[in-house]
């Protein structure tokens, strides 16, 4: 039976299904012979960011390892709604460690396996960290500056919802600026988190000069994927970190979630790229830059910027971190650049970060 090649094209949405694409290029959960890691049975809440990130990362991790991975998971919100005592929608073998010891489990782990093969005389399991924002860039910070030096070989994923959502909503070291939560309530004079505070852990990672070191979004899956499955292929230390917008933390309704994390890239709130060896190497290029009140009105944890008693100057500071982000990695492509009056380069001359 001869196939046929179905386009359909809609004006004026987001939307594109894997029926547009060829078959090679569909994503993983496409296929009837995806390997459903993160199976039906967990509760995770309606719209959940971090439920899909992981769906489509596991699965593409077990593909790119023809099914030979294991996973450690620190305390979080990804643990506690896919196995609540004493159930389990993993189908893997998974590992839940503490919470700020993840990456250690992960190097003792892929320490086992490289044990495990020189008995065996097969290739060694590959070891898949994973952790949230809390877990990662706050209490498990330690053991995975310990894991990036030592250049273990270890993919480590942060699923970043920018707060501690499974204990009521505080704040992380991956909190933006102006944002409310439970410990950083608007005041007078203090208009949710503070400036100048936190952790930027892509360029952390990066200064270790670890193979490879990527950011990516769950508004674009095919992208996910292809950075997981890349970073299969690499064996040292390899750091990803997924944007995954939570509709309870962040105040937003949860049919909101794929356009919350495509408008955070198309602002440059959240820069996506790709880097090696501590240099960048590919970044997604933005075609329109779009305001960044495009992005916050729809959440309210920034509700307090707005209205009648809204605050005009820290949506300019918010707008410069998203201009400052545009001009580090380069991230708006040529045509949107020459309209800006930015330099464009000639043919053939080189521009560092850009492709």
């Amino acid at each position: 039976m001869q196939e046929t090649k179905v386009r359909f094209y809609q004006t004026g949405t987001f939307t594109v299904g894997n029926r547009l694409l060829d078959p090679q290029q569909r994503t993983v959960q496409s296929s009837t012979e995806r390997f459903n890691a993160l199976n039906s049975g967990h509760r995770a809440c309606q719209g959940c960011g971090e439920a899909l990130g992981a769906r489509y990362a596991v699965d593409a991790a077990l593909e790119a390892t023809h099914g030979r991975l294991i996973a450690t998971n620190a305390t979080g919100c990804l643990e506690v709604f896919s196995t609540p005592y004493p159930e389990s929608a993993w189908q893997m073998p998974w590992f839940h460690s503490l919470f700020g010891n993840t990456a250690a489990v992960a190097t003792g782990m892929a320490a086992a396996a490289r044990a495990r093969a020189r008995k065996t005389g097969r290739e060694p399991d590959r070891v898949l960290a994973m952790g949230g924002d809390g877990g990662t860039t706050d209490i498990g910070f330690g053991c995975l500056s310990g894991m990036f030096e030592r250049n273990d070989d270890v993919l480590y994923i942060c699923f970043d919802n920018e707060a501690y959502m499974n204990t009521g909503v505080q704040r992380s070291s991956a909190t933006p600026p102006a944002a409310r939560t439970a410990t950083t309530m608007p005041t007078p004079g203090h208009p949710g988190n503070t400036f100048g505070q936190g952790k930027n852990v892509p360029a952390i990672a990066m200064a270790h000069g670890i193979p490879y070191v990527a950011t990516a979004t769950v508004a674009d899956l095919h992208d996910l994927e292809r950075k997981v499955k890349y970073a299969m292929g690499i064996h040292g230390a390899r750091y990803i970190h997924i944007l995954v917008p939570c509709p309870l933390g962040w105040g937003a309704a949860s049919s909101k979630t794929i356009e919350l994390a495509r408008l955070a890239q198309l602002t440059g709130i959240f820069p996506v790229f790709e880097a090696e060896y501590g240099e960048v190497t590919r970044v997604s290029k933005i075609r329109r830059q779009l305001p960044v009140e495009e992005y916050l009105k729809l959440q309210k944890r920034f509700a307090h910027l707005f209205g009648k008693k809204g605050n005009p100057e820290i949506l300019a500071r918010l707008q410069m971190l998203a201009d400052r982000n545009i001009a580090k990695y380069g991230l708006l492509d040529d045509e949107e650049e020459a309209s800006r009056g930015v330099p464009v380069p000639e043919q053939g001359e080189e521009r560092h970060n850009i492709i």
